[in-house]
């Protein structure tokens, strides 16, 4: 008799066939489960930073605001509540000041007189404290200017600084102008006596007390002498 032939199981009952199911469903289980726990942490996280960007938003609004009020305020400059008439003022005080070196004094009254800028007491005010010069080198230059064009002695040149008739300095700003002039007051003297010889026709001896005299030139006798020794 044929032997029966063995009877092969069905794949599906084979144990190896379990095992792999197995493995893959529990693979399966866990691929799930890690999703849910990303897709949960991603919500709390987008939760949690929602908040922090809205207050981020809030003070750099804050900060915006801040810089533009900041900005205002430095365009707004003190200079631009002036009067029209004051700003004149001081720009002409410092073309004075700079162009013919006169003194504050003598500026200040020059703004306001009938004769001169005829500016308002308040425009002149305004100009002269805020008028920033420095006297004393203004001083030195007009005693500059009167050694050099009309050969005055040195203390003609102080006497005509500090005069009221004069340019109207301080007594500080003239001695500072003569203590630091360089001039050839003996040179002064004689062009100063040629003139007096030439245009008045005058005598030496004549010439040199004019030179020396306290209500002429006021030079000193040395410098006096000096003039006519070498007048031709």
């Amino acid at each position: 008799m044929e032997k029966k032939q063995k009877q092969k199981k069905p794949f599906y009952k084979k144990w190896w066939v379990w095992v792999i199911a197995i493995i893959i469903i529990g693979a399966a289980t866990a691929g799930g489960e890690e999703d849910q726990a990303d897709t949960t942490k991603g919500e709390t996280k987008s939760v949690a930073t929602e908040p922090a960007k809205e207050e981020k938003q809030t003070v750099d609004s804050n900060t915006d605001d801040t810089k533009t009020e900041e900005i205002e305020k430095e365009e707004e400059k003190p200079e631009d509540n002036v009067p029209a008439e004051h700003k004149s003022a001081l720009k002409k005080a410092k073309d004075y000041a700079k162009t013919m070196h006169m003194s504050k004094i003598a500026i200040s009254e020059q703004l306001t007189s009938e004769f001169g800028e005829k500016f308002s007491e308040e425009a002149a005010a305004y100009a002269m404290e805020n008028l920033e010069y420095d006297w004393k080198e203004n001083a030195l230059k007009k005693a500059e200017s009167y050694s050099d064009t009309m050969f005055m002695s040195k203390q003609g040149i102080y006497d005509q600084l500090t005069s009221e008739a004069g340019e109207k300095f301080t007594a500080e700003e003239a001695q500072y102008a003569v203590d630091n002039l360089k001039a050839d007051y003996k040179k002064n003297a004689l062009e100063k006596a040629k003139s007096y010889q030439e245009t008045m026709s005058m005598s030496p001896e004549a010439i040199r007390d004019q030179l020396a005299s306290e209500y002429g030139e006021k030079f000193t006798q040395e410098e006096a002498d000096y003039a006519i020794a070498n007048l031709n």
